[in-house]
């Protein structure tokens, strides 16, 4: 498969390269108007060039918008057919890829996908009379101007921005500075090298907290290397996992139908109605196509439908800003519930086949085991030959105790 649970990513090659110029002619064949933008990695422009060369190539035509968050493309191609944008999200530098959309923002079906990788097969090319034109467009201003005016930032609060070098550098520091709060920026620099490790998480981010606490900011907000995803800290300085953040925007939201992955933690069915997908923001993104109000993945990836059906990391960001500046919002995180959760990874040669033997019809996206006060996800690397068990309880003798089960399951399923 080319395609991942999130578009295609793989380390910068030449192999890479004969992708790009061939998913633009692609998508000329699919779509007569396709908008463009990539992020900050110094790999970027060459394959923006190639994809609009294959789009301009073949017979279509390109809206171009240069560095931008990911989720700004998306929302951008409601005024074309298709979008592209060039990006690994948060994976290491080296890293680059592609990740393809519909006019609602939503990421390429797994139907559609397949399409595309069949389409790669077969050449596009049209002749000198009728190729394609390129022109501008400005998808932070579209992207900016929507979010504003669904957003209401409160008494000019401080806020620490931390966007990793990344896309976010772009647009987060001024949308949220046009809403009204006071943005102290960290790492806004779109230099093309990040300045941590992209994907925000509580291990790459240990200045932020004492940040918070020294400049009395009412919160932090963190993005990856797209800015699809948001991260945040609350008003005492205090890193708020996935699971909360799922939980307060759905409780601010008044969310009563919400999309999760099966590694979510049980602590959003208190509140909501609750559907659960593979891990992916693509899957949420799917599902909420057909029902709910609100969906995201304790990863950082929050989509609103709303606005899009993209993950939007600088409209999570203004509307956490929102809740910041109304809510005691480290009170909010403190009365919610909170349950033990293990995760342990096997190396296993045949993980994929163990995983299948279980039940599961995608190893990958493996099998998950629900009881009244628990469960555990058991699934297979994609990157590893290993694999990882998530378990949940109410308490942490029902967290062992499902796990053990996860374990025992694991060794049938070796000996299967």
């Amino acid at each position: 498969m080319l395609f991942g649970s999130s578009g295609i990513r793989r380390k910068f090659d030449q192999t890479l390269i004969d992708t790009t110029l061939r998913i633009g002619s692609a998508l000329a064949f699919r779509s007569s108007y396709i908008v463009i933008g990539m992020d900050t990695r110094t790999t970027s422009p060459l394959l923006a060039h190639l994809v609009i060369s294959g789009i301009i190539g073949s017979g279509g035509s390109v809206y171009v918008a240069g560095i931008a968050p990911t989720p700004s493309v998306a929302f951008a191609t409601r005024t074309a057919k298709a979008g592209c944008m060039i990006t690994a999200s948060h994976n290491p530098e080296e890293y680059n890829g592609l990740k393809l959309f519909n006019q609602d923002g939503s990421s390429f079906t797994s139907i559609q996908q397949a399409e595309t990788e069949e389409l790669l097969k077969i050449r596009h090319w049209t002749d000198w009379r009728h190729q394609g034109i390129e022109q501008s467009i400005n998808a932070l201003a579209l992207h900016k101007n929507a979010i504003l005016d669904k957003t209401n930032i409160k008494s000019g609060i401080t806020v620490v921005v931390d966007c990793g070098n990344g896309a976010g550098s772009v647009l987060t520091p001024a949308l949220l500075a046009e809403g009204g709060a006071k943005p102290l920026c960290i790492n806004c620099n779109p230099s093309g090298h990040f300045a941590r490790p992209s994907e925000p998480l509580i291990e790459h981010l240990g200045y932020i907290g004492e940040m918070v606490k020294k400049t009395e900011s009412k919160c932090a907000v963190i993005h990856d290397g797209d800015a699809d995803r948001m991260m945040a800290y609350d008003n005492k300085g205090r890193y708020v996992d996935g699971d909360h953040l799922l939980m307060l925007f759905a409780k601010y939201l008044g969310a009563k139908r919400v999309v999760t992955t099966c590694d979510a933690s049980m602590i959003i069915d208190e509140i909501a109605e609750v559907r659960r997908t593979p891990v992916g923001d693509t899957y949420v993104s799917e599902e909420l196509l057909k029902w709910g109000d609100f969906g995201g993945e304790p990863s950082g990836a929050w989509v609103f439908p709303h606005i899009s059906y993209c993950p939007d990391g600088p409209y999570a960001a203004a509307l956490f800003c929102e809740i910041s500046s109304e809510w005691d919002v480290a009170h909010e995180i403190d009365i919610m519930p909170s349950y033990p959760i293990l995760r342990e990874s096997f190396a296993c040669d045949t993980a994929r086949e163990t995983v299948l033997a279980l039940g599961a019809l995608s190893p990958t996206d493996g099998i998950r085991i629900s009881e009244d006060d628990g469960w555990c996800l058991i699934r297979a690397s994609g990157t590893e030959p290993k694999i990882r068990i998530t378990a949940e309880g109410k308490d942490i003798r029902k967290t062992k105790e499902i796990l053990e089960k996860g374990r025992s399951m694991i060794k049938q399923g070796k000996t299967a």
